[in-house]
């Protein structure tokens, strides 16, 4: 049995300490705001915070995430009032099928706390790794830099 920190819950989870921390939130957790894309780490779509670092979760295995708090996009909203990147992204319509965005959200509201007065280049850069197959970069980041200051 594992014992993980669960967007501010402490969970158990009966899985194998090899198992993709993305299966378990899925799957076990139901979770299911962070997305599979790739399975390898590249695109972005299962990326979730464990500590203060932004992972991709499938390819993190369960026992690393022990003992560190994970935060997934259905973390981010207080109380029911979606965090502030979540709520720029809403009112620019930035996104467009969406595939994408639990990974970027997760991203840009980490990226926010750290440096709340991040430029575009800087919200750029640290949204590089995700990819939108839909083209919508420009707006997401546009949509970012509407959150600063909110986050």
């Amino acid at each position: 049995m594992t014992e993980l920190q669960v967007n501010g819950e402490t969970v158990a989870v009966d899985a194998d300490g090899e198992t993709p921390l993305l299966t378990v939130l899925r799957d076990e957790l139901g979770l299911v705001g962070s997305r599979f894309g790739c399975g390898q780490g590249l695109c972005g779509a299962c990326v979730v915070r464990l500590g203060d670092a932004v992972v991709p979760a499938c390819d993190t295995p369960l026992w690393q995430a022990e003992g560190q708090p994970v935060t997934t996009v259905e973390g981010l909203a207080r109380d029911g009032v979606p965090h502030p990147v979540q709520q720029a992204l809403i009112n620019s319509q930035a996104a467009q099928c969406g595939y994408c965005v639990s990974g970027i959200v997760v991203a840009a509201a980490a990226l926010l706390e750290r440096e709340p007065d991040a430029d575009a280049d800087r919200v750029a850069e640290a949204l590089d790794r995700h990819l939108c197959r839909c083209g919508a970069q420009r707006r997401i980041v546009a949509a970012v830099l509407a959150a600063r200051g909110s986050a």
